[in-house]
């Protein structure tokens, strides 16, 4: 018996890889451009997963590839602890200038969101002098162990991989439309039964949660924590690895609540599209809380590549120049339109939400309010067939999020939308 191309690799990725490296689709990737992909047996996919956030910029833009073939031909790598390098320090000055606040900021490169965000609870620790850390229910904050134990997702991230650090702590997510006085008596028992304020380093949050199902935090969420944190001298960290670069409309989600309560993070952690698919990461944040951690406190191997920080120059460049955190609004509005006016005939549909380019549609069974995580797992798959790939969110698994590329030409975002109209109708 033949087997295709995709069913002898799926035979040899199972012989190869672990189990616990969880994949969806049961094709392989030969190639792509802009927002299509295509497998190793030509069929042709309209990548709405973005490699899960990360290609803001699409596949391949141009003006990427030629910064990385600049940047191929002088240097591939030095560490960037060993011998520096000027890419490196003119990129920590742009994202200075380009996150949100005007007060004095630095900036530290890393490799993965895993990394960034464990930074920032180091860098915190460092200039507080305290241990605990406080997150929220439904966050998604990396894999390795101190910041899967940050994560608010029990099934699949922390299954089997304890114990976990001690001293972090998690309250209920104060989303937009509910949540915020329960997440305030949280925080209150908190500090009454199980930590006192002034042990307590840092609240990091995301404002618009990844993996959680883009639960979008309440503006006078986020003033409070403000508050909060300049009472008791907490750090307060707002995780953009999923929301930034100009996935919700703005370049960062925090420029919105700036605009909104004038309220800032101390630090603020960026990856996913800052360098298009190349792994970069950083820390952004106050000047004197960044110099916290003396020399050799901070970095790694591989923290700050020259050829991954070639790539977010490019994409800052192409974010300005095709105003593309403009055009995800615009993009996202279209998006959310088209999900309300199907509610009426597919009544699992049960909110849509987000924010700019970042939005999700909820499913529940009509009958009982459930989570319905089969009928999300059914549209995923009839998007699928038709040619739409679609990534499922949500500590119920019951949410499909939507993470196309921002360069998406009109006709194919019209053509996507389309097959999930399809795909949600025939689920």
């Amino acid at each position: 018996m033949n087997h295709s191309r995709n069913e002898q690799l799926l035979a040899r990725k199972a012989s190869a890889t672990p189990r616990g490296v969880g994949v969806m689709a049961q094709f392989f990737a030969a190639r792509a451009e802009g927002a299509e992909l295509w497998d190793v047996e030509g069929r042709r996919f309209i990548d709405f997963a973005g490699g899960i956030a990360v290609l803001n910029v699409g596949h391949r833009h141009p003006k990427v590839v030629a910064a990385l073939t600049a940047q191929l031909q002088r240097f591939t790598h030095t560490c960037y602890q060993v011998v520096p390098y000027e890419s490196y320090v003119a990129l920590a000055e742009k994202l200075n200038e380009l996150t949100p606040g005007t007060f004095a900021k630095k900036t530290a490169l890393f490799s993965t969101g895993a990394e960034a965000v464990e930074n920032a609870i180091k860098i915190a620790r460092a200039y507080t002098g305290r241990a605990g850390v406080i997150a929220f229910d439904g966050a998604f904050h990396g894999r390795s162990l101190f910041a899967v134990a940050l994560t608010g997702k029990v099934q699949p991230y922390k299954v089997g991989f304890g114990p976990f650090p001690p001293e972090i702590y998690h309250v209920p997510f104060p989303r937009e439309g509910g949540g915020l006085a329960e997440a305030k008596k949280a925080l209150e028992r908190l500090f009454k039964s199980d930590i006192e304020p002034t042990r307590v380093a840092a609240i990091i949050f995301e404002p618009v949660q990844g993996e959680g199902g883009f639960n979008v935090i309440d503006a006078a969420a986020v003033k409070w924590l403000r508050t909060l944190c300049d009472m008791h001298g907490i750090v307060l960290i707002a995780d953009e690895v999923q929301s930034g670069f100009g996935r919700t409309g703005t370049l960062f989600a925090m420029e919105h609540y700036h605009a909104q309560t004038g309220v800032l993070p101390d630090l603020l952690t960026s990856a996913k599209s800052l360098a298009a698919g190349l792994p970069l990461s950083a820390v952004t944040g106050r000047a004197e809380i960044m110099d916290a951690p003396a020399p050799g406190g901070l970095g790694g191997t591989y923290a700050g590549n020259p050829l991954a920080v070639a790539a977010a120059h490019a994409v800052i460049e192409v974010m300005h120049e095709e105003r593309l955190p403009e055009r995800g609004a615009r993009l996202g509005a279209q998006l959310q339109e088209r999900l309300q006016a199907l509610s009426a005939q597919v009544p699992q549909i049960a909110e849509v939400r987000g924010l700019g380019a970042m939005v999700a549609v909820e499913l529940r069974d009509p009958a009982s309010g459930a989570a319905d995580a089969e009928c999300t797992r059914r549209v995923q798959a009839e998007a699928l067939a038709r040619g739409l790939i679609l990534l499922s969110c949500g500590t119920e698994a019951n949410v499909l999020r939507f993470l196309f590329p921002l360069t998406i030409p009109d006709a194919l975002f019209a053509e996507a939308l389309d097959i999930l109209e399809a795909a949600l109708r025939a689920a």
